[in-house]
């Protein structure tokens, strides 16, 4: 869910004064490598072995905010704790956790959030590549949402931070869309931020007979200046742009609930206060409601609607038990089988001890294209 409180750029610039950060700024455009262009192609990875990977009728869908391997430590930026860095032994032994869910689910395509591929607060483990090479993906796709050479506060020190598409075909044509960047922040605040974005990619023709276009996404968390509700509408406009072309599979953490949501506001793990207070979703009852209009959903609003509790994706307290949904998959195809992995009941293993997330999964199956609502189609 979460990005990193804007607290301790507060206090790295009341410590090393105003002064040295306006020469610091004056020095270079973006001296920390933290900018991207507005498009620009997406990193492209490959497992090191390759597994074979049969053509199929449906395909077994997956989407996972992995809380960048940090399993349940209790990091700053949730309030729950002030550990910032992780050793190299404690990444990969929670990355064996989130391998072993992944491998139980077998997914041939798979969304994640929050992977960090060069970060000293994971070791600088390469978490897409371990990934890969852990399971039956084969090929990946990256774009990055937090980057710099250097944050100067808390030991942050380097990170690569982002969202990343799996996939046992060959994924074409990835690339990373710039979302709005935040207008509640100063100049400083907003060049160490994230940098949300969309990641696009074709997944290869002979996986099910015809192109399926793949969109994924981490929108904003904490904005009260409405750009989590541009980074969703952003969301819904590029499904429908692919969606005039052919089959499209959209999915990711929207940090948003869904229509129809009982609970709205006042969870019980959410300490975090003033600006990164994450909580309060009053405001925000119809923001997805387009989507769910327009596309199929791995999870059928009525049945959330009539229950929302075998849906909840997301809790920040490792001692609680998940209390919201977050996150989504939708298509224009055909989503069936829709299942949050909760617990050893509702997917079969333990997922409260991996991440601040549980994964969802579905079976995807192509159907034909029908013009969007509102559309006249291509």
């Amino acid at each position: 869910m979460h990005g990193p409180p804007a607290r301790w750029l507060g206090e790295a610039r009341r410590r090393r004064g105003a002064l040295f950060w306006a020469l610091l700024w004056c020095a270079a455009c973006d001296p920390f490598h933290a900018d991207f262009d507005d498009v620009e192609p997406a990193q492209v990875y490959r497992a090191k072995k390759q597994t074979s990977a049969s053509r199929k009728d449906e395909l077994v869908v997956m989407t996972y905010n992995i809380k960048f391997g940090g399993g349940r430590i209790d990091f700053f930026f949730d309030c729950h704790g002030d550990r910032v860095l992780m050793s190299r032994d404690e990444v990969e032994e929670n990355l064996d956790g989130l391998v072993e869910k992944i491998n139980q689910v077998d997914p041939d395509v798979l969304f994640v959030q929050e992977v960090d591929v060069a970060s000293k607060r994971c070791a600088f483990v390469d978490q897409l590549q371990v990934l890969l090479d852990s399971t039956k993906l084969n090929h990946a796709v990256y774009a990055s949402q937090w980057r710099a050479d250097f944050v100067p506060s808390d030991g942050i020190g380097a990170v690569d931070s982002g969202n990343a598409i799996l996939s046992k075909y060959e994924l074409k044509d990835g690339t990373r869309i710039a979302l709005p960047l935040r207008s509640d922040q100063d100049a400083l605040q907003r060049y160490f931020y994230l940098r949300r974005n969309l990641l696009t990619a074709e997944l290869d023709a002979a996986a099910l007979g015809k192109p399926v276009r793949l969109v994924a996404t981490h929108a904003e968390a904490y904005s009260q200046d409405g750009t989590k509700k541009a980074h969703i509408e952003r969301f819904l406009e590029e499904l429908d742009n692919q969606a005039r072309q052919g089959i499209v599979l959209g999915g990711g953490d929207l940090n948003a609930l869904p229509p129809g949501s009982k609970k709205v506001k006042g969870f019980p793990d959410s300490v975090c206060e003033g600006e990164f207070e994450a909580d309060d979703f009053s405001e925000e009852r119809d923001w997805l409601s387009e989507l769910y209009e327009r596309y199929d959903p791995a999870i059928d609003l009525d049945a959330y609607e009539r229950d929302n509790t075998p849906y909840f994706s997301h809790t920040t307290d490792k001692d609680g038990f998940w209390n919201r949904k977050l996150d989504y998959l939708f298509t224009n195809g055909q989503l069936s089988d829709g299942l949050v992995h909760q617990d050893e009941s509702s997917g079969g293993m333990a997922t409260m001890p991996l991440s601040d997330h549980a994964p969802m999964s579905a079976t995807f199956r192509l159907a034909p294209a029908e013009p969007i609502a509102g559309d006249a189609g291509p």
